[in-house]
């Protein structure tokens, strides 16, 4: 077995529950590479799996911020980190470790540049291994709550599917 590059684990929330150190095979990856992302659901855990430059990475699919789905979202380089940009409201999330990145600036100050500063943690990463072609997501399961894990739980279901029924009236009203 052999570990690909997305080797840090966040922590999770005692609602959110997986199934503890259980490896998922999502498939094959060939096939995986050709797709480039997808979104599986692995035990209670919606995840997106994204193959970028050569390495695989696995994450919660709902951003920690609103619930925005990551499936679709752009990867960029920021401050040396490559880091998913969720599609709703432009917040970046870096790959390797789920830390939320935003560009800071001072407004007292004028002439320093904005820098990309840390948030800290926001969404729970996850493990991909590779056997023998095939790849598989090991879920997080280090105690503790990451702001993503909120979207795993029953009410956080409820409310993306709330505004998933919302956005589905409206374009059927338009």
């Amino acid at each position: 077995m052999r570990d690909l590059p997305n080797r840090r684990s966040a922590t999770m929330s005692e609602e959110a529950t997986v199934e503890s150190g259980r490896s998922f095979l999502v498939g094959n990856k060939k096939d995986l590479i050709e797709a480039k992302r997808i979104s599986v659901t692995l035990g209670d855990r919606v995840v997106v799996v994204i193959h970028h430059q050569g390495v695989f990475y696995a994450m919660d699919q709902h951003c920690y911020h609103a619930g925005g789905s990551l499936l679709n979202g752009d990867i960029e380089e920021i401050n040396n980190k490559l880091c998913i940009v969720c599609p709703k409201h432009k917040y970046k999330i870096s790959l390797e470790e789920g830390e939320g990145i935003y560009n800071a600036s001072n407004p007292k100050d004028k002439d320093q540049p904005p820098c990309w500063m840390s948030k800290g943690i926001k969404q729970r990463v996850h493990k991909v291994t590779e056997v023998d072609g095939n790849v598989y997501v090991t879920l997080s399961v280090t105690p503790g709550w990451i702001e993503s894990d909120y979207y795993q739980t029953e009410k956080g279901r409820a409310e993306l599917k709330r505004v998933k029924d919302s956005e589905k009236n409206k374009s059927a009203s338009s």
